[in-house]
């Protein structure tokens, strides 16, 4: 079973698209790998107090982006990705970061050198 998910239903985030975008991430930094097999849907609606079909609407669209595999008689699985895939899949977190502090840093008239500047000694002050 994947680590618990959690919803917050006061971000203005639907809890279908907080519960597939926190089963990416998962997926992304290998806390749930290839084949790691998805709660039931019922069992995640008990567990996130959210109605079986967001959970299903949540699950359906994972199916149809090819990150989850629906195997006959089994519960949903995480569907094994090629490399460049699994690149994409990691940077797509990041992207949509990026693309928020993007327009921030617009809005704040920050140049993009003065952003990537930041960027760069944020980046080198976490590296261990």
């Amino acid at each position: 079973m994947p680590p618990l998910l959690t919803i917050d239903l006061h971000n203005g985030v639907p809890a279908y698209r907080q519960i597939m975008d926190q089963i990416k991430l998962q997926i992304a930094t290998g806390i749930l790998p290839a084949g790691t097999e998805l709660p039931s849907t019922r069992a995640l609606s008990a567990t996130l107090a959210l109605n079986p079909m967001t959970i299903s609407k949540a699950y359906g669209l994972l199916e149809h982006d090819g990150v989850l595999e629906r195997r006959r008689g089994q519960t949903l699985i995480v569907r094994e990705r090629p490399a460049d895939a699994q690149l994409t899949a990691r940077l797509d977190p990041l992207r949509q970061q990026l693309t928020t502090a993007s327009h921030l840093a617009h809005q704040l008239n920050v140049s993009p050198a003065q952003a990537v500047k930041l960027f760069r000694e944020l980046l080198d002050s976490t590296i261990p």
